[in-house]
């Protein structure tokens, strides 16, 4: 069954507007980015079911905004754009490419989808314990704990 672009468009377009703005920095940027999503959603349209869409639409917004950021080849004004411009230049060399992946696999492999989530909401996004609690449907201990996981096995690769 095809999914009511519209529909989604309307109740998810905000928190996509949102993902590509702390993203990309820019307003013109973000409402560009937003729209490609949805493009691709509705390219895709029936390859994808209606239960996880805000999560897709997040990973979809995510990946158009790292396009974007790659394709930019300027001079970051900020650490954090630093960081991101750093991933998104990490697709081009491939060897770096793989190990990247490679580490992310590791530190996300055992990871439910909504574990990713959370730390991108957190420590990329910068929502709070709370905003994100409430974005993923799990109480704030419920989060932190999640997070605290995530970190020990961050830590333990860390020190292999």
């Amino acid at each position: 069954m095809p999914i009511d672009i519209d529909a989604c468009y309307r109740r998810y377009g905000p928190m996509v507007l949102r993902r590509c703005h702390r993203l990309l920095r820019s307003e013109e940027l973000a409402a560009d980015a937003m729209h490609d999503v949805f493009v691709q959603l509705l390219r895709h349209d029936g390859q994808y079911r209606d239960e996880r869409m805000g999560a897709l639409l997040q990973r979809i917004a995510t990946n158009v905004c790292l396009n974007r950021l790659r394709t930019q080849r300027r001079r970051p004004e900020d650490p954090e754009e630093e960081l991101l411009l750093r991933i998104a230049a990490t697709e081009e060399d491939a060897e770096a490419s793989v190990a990247t992946r490679g580490l992310l696999g590791r530190i996300f492999g055992r990871e439910s989808e909504s574990t990713r989530t959370i730390a991108v909401l957190h420590l990329v996004d910068g929502l709070t314990l709370e905003d994100v609690a409430r974005e993923v449907g799990l109480s704030v201990s419920g989060v932190r704990k999640r997070l605290r996981t995530l970190k020990g096995r961050v830590a333990q690769l860390e020190g292999v």
